[in-house]
Protein backbone atom coordinates (compact mmCIF):
# COMPACT_ATOMS: atom_id res chain seq x y z
CA UNK A 1 0.00 0.00 0.00
CA UNK A 2 1.45 3.36 -1.06
CA UNK A 3 1.86 5.96 1.70
CA UNK A 4 0.97 9.62 1.14
CA UNK A 5 1.80 12.48 3.50
CA UNK A 6 -0.69 15.35 3.15
CA UNK A 7 0.30 18.76 4.55
CA UNK A 8 -2.34 21.50 4.51
CA UNK A 9 -3.28 24.06 7.17
CA UNK A 10 -6.95 24.03 6.13
CA UNK A 11 -8.42 21.25 8.29
CA UNK A 12 -11.47 20.73 6.05
CA UNK A 13 -9.31 20.34 2.93
CA UNK A 14 -6.93 18.08 4.84
CA UNK A 15 -9.72 15.80 6.09
CA UNK A 16 -11.38 15.66 2.66
CA UNK A 17 -8.16 14.74 0.87
CA UNK A 18 -7.35 12.16 3.55
CA UNK A 19 -10.76 10.52 3.22
CA UNK A 20 -10.62 10.39 -0.60
CA UNK A 21 -7.10 8.95 -0.59
CA UNK A 22 -7.97 6.33 2.02
CA UNK A 23 -11.02 5.29 -0.04
CA UNK A 24 -8.64 5.14 -3.01
CA UNK A 25 -6.52 2.56 -1.19
CA UNK A 26 -3.68 4.71 0.11
CA UNK A 27 -2.27 4.85 3.62
CA UNK A 28 -2.44 8.52 4.60
CA UNK A 29 -0.74 10.62 7.24
CA UNK A 30 -2.12 14.16 7.61
CA UNK A 31 -0.39 17.24 9.03
CA UNK A 32 -1.97 20.68 9.45
CA UNK A 33 1.38 22.51 9.67
CA UNK A 34 4.84 22.31 8.17
CA UNK A 35 6.79 22.24 11.42
CA UNK A 36 6.52 18.47 11.83
CA UNK A 37 7.19 17.46 8.21
CA UNK A 38 10.72 16.11 8.70
CA UNK A 39 9.76 14.09 11.80
CA UNK A 40 6.68 12.69 10.05
CA UNK A 41 8.69 11.74 6.95
CA UNK A 42 11.11 9.84 9.16
CA UNK A 43 8.36 7.93 10.98
CA UNK A 44 5.92 7.47 8.06
CA UNK A 45 8.30 7.05 5.10
CA UNK A 46 5.89 8.41 2.44
CA UNK A 47 5.94 7.49 -1.24
CA UNK A 48 4.50 10.93 -2.07
CA UNK A 49 3.97 14.28 -0.34
CA UNK A 50 0.98 16.55 -1.08
CA UNK A 51 2.17 19.93 0.10
CA UNK A 52 0.14 23.13 0.33
CA UNK A 53 2.05 26.31 -0.47
CA UNK A 54 0.42 28.46 2.23
CA UNK A 55 1.07 26.82 5.57
CA UNK A 56 0.80 29.82 7.88
CA UNK A 57 4.26 30.22 9.36
CA UNK A 58 6.01 28.18 6.66
CA UNK A 59 6.04 28.67 2.89
CA UNK A 60 5.44 25.32 1.19
CA UNK A 61 7.68 26.34 -1.72
CA UNK A 62 10.62 26.82 0.65
CA UNK A 63 9.82 23.54 2.37
CA UNK A 64 9.69 21.81 -1.02
CA UNK A 65 13.13 23.20 -1.93
CA UNK A 66 14.51 22.06 1.43
CA UNK A 67 13.11 18.54 1.01
CA UNK A 68 14.54 18.26 -2.51
CA UNK A 69 17.98 19.52 -1.39
CA UNK A 70 18.43 16.89 1.35
CA UNK A 71 19.68 13.51 0.14
CA UNK A 72 17.40 11.45 2.40
CA UNK A 73 14.23 13.20 1.14
CA UNK A 74 15.23 14.35 -2.35
CA UNK A 75 13.71 11.34 -4.13
CA UNK A 76 10.25 11.66 -2.54
CA UNK A 77 7.85 13.07 -5.16
CA UNK A 78 6.08 16.27 -4.13
CA UNK A 79 2.76 17.54 -5.48
CA UNK A 80 2.39 21.22 -4.56
CA UNK A 81 -1.19 22.45 -4.11
CA UNK A 82 -2.45 26.02 -3.73
CA UNK A 83 -5.47 28.23 -4.13
CA UNK A 84 -3.28 31.29 -4.64
CA UNK A 85 -1.57 30.30 -7.86
CA UNK A 86 -2.51 29.24 -11.34
CA UNK A 87 -0.87 26.20 -12.98
CA UNK A 88 0.67 28.44 -15.66
CA UNK A 89 2.65 30.21 -12.91
CA UNK A 90 4.48 26.95 -12.36
CA UNK A 91 5.61 26.49 -15.95
CA UNK A 92 8.43 28.92 -15.20
CA UNK A 93 8.73 28.58 -11.42
CA UNK A 94 10.31 25.40 -10.17
CA UNK A 95 10.77 24.69 -6.49
CA UNK A 96 11.65 21.05 -7.08
CA UNK A 97 8.02 19.92 -7.17
CA UNK A 98 7.08 16.97 -9.34
CA UNK A 99 3.72 18.50 -10.20
CA UNK A 100 1.31 21.27 -9.20
CA UNK A 101 -2.44 21.39 -8.66
CA UNK A 102 -4.45 24.56 -8.05
CA UNK A 103 -7.37 24.70 -5.60
CA UNK A 104 -10.22 24.15 -5.82
CA UNK A 105 -9.64 20.89 -7.63
CA UNK A 106 -11.73 17.90 -8.53
CA UNK A 107 -10.79 14.75 -6.63
CA UNK A 108 -10.55 12.68 -9.83
CA UNK A 109 -7.92 15.13 -11.15
CA UNK A 110 -6.00 14.79 -7.88
CA UNK A 111 -6.14 10.99 -8.11
CA UNK A 112 -4.92 11.05 -11.73
CA UNK A 113 -1.94 13.23 -10.81
CA UNK A 114 -1.09 11.01 -7.84
CA UNK A 115 -1.35 7.86 -9.96
CA UNK A 116 0.88 9.40 -12.62
CA UNK A 117 3.53 10.52 -10.13
CA UNK A 118 3.54 7.18 -8.30
CA UNK A 119 3.75 5.22 -11.56
CA UNK A 120 6.77 7.32 -12.59
CA UNK A 121 8.34 6.61 -9.19
CA UNK A 122 7.73 2.89 -9.71
CA UNK A 123 9.27 3.04 -13.21
CA UNK A 124 12.40 4.73 -11.83
CA UNK A 125 12.72 2.09 -9.10
CA UNK A 126 12.40 -0.65 -11.71
CA UNK A 127 15.07 0.95 -13.90
CA UNK A 128 17.48 1.24 -10.96
CA UNK A 129 17.27 -2.49 -10.11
Amino acid sequence: MKRILVVDDDIEVLETIQLILEIGGFKVSALNNGEEVFNRIESFNPNLILLDISLGQIDGRVLCEQLKSIESTSKIPILLISGLYDPKDFTTLNYGQDDFLSKPFQMDVLMKKITKILSLEQDETFLMN
